[in-house]
This record gives C-alpha cells, sequence and structure tokens, in this order.
C-alpha cells in the first residue's frame, strides 16, 4: 500500500467524521417535551462513609 493511498484513506476517513458531527440529527425519536415529576423524594439520606 503506497503512501498517497493511506493519506488518501486518512482524509477520507477525517472527512466522513466530521460530515456526521455536524450533520442534521437523524435521530427517529418523538418529540416529548418537558416530562412532569410524578413521584415522592427518596425520604432516606444515604451518606456516605469515608474510609478515614
Amino acid at each position: 500500500m503506497g503512501i498517497p493511498k493511506v493519506i488518501d484513506d486518512v482524509i477520507q476517513f477525517v472527512s466522513g467524521a466530521v460530515s456526521r458531527i455536524f450533520a442534521p440529527s437523524d435521530d427517529k425519536y418523538p418529540e416529548t417535551g418537558v416530562q412532569p415529576f410524578e413521584g415522592e423524594p427518596n425520604k432516606k439520606h444515604h451518606h456516605h462513609r469515608s474510609s478515614d
């Protein structure tokens, strides 16, 4: 494999990654918005003991 081929492969790899990062989102998740909290907070407080 020649050096020009390796350089070309690296450039294609990096440009593919950059185009994927800056491309519009292709997520297919439904837009649900803000969800209300429907639970009760935990009344027990868990304190971690330090290993002194």
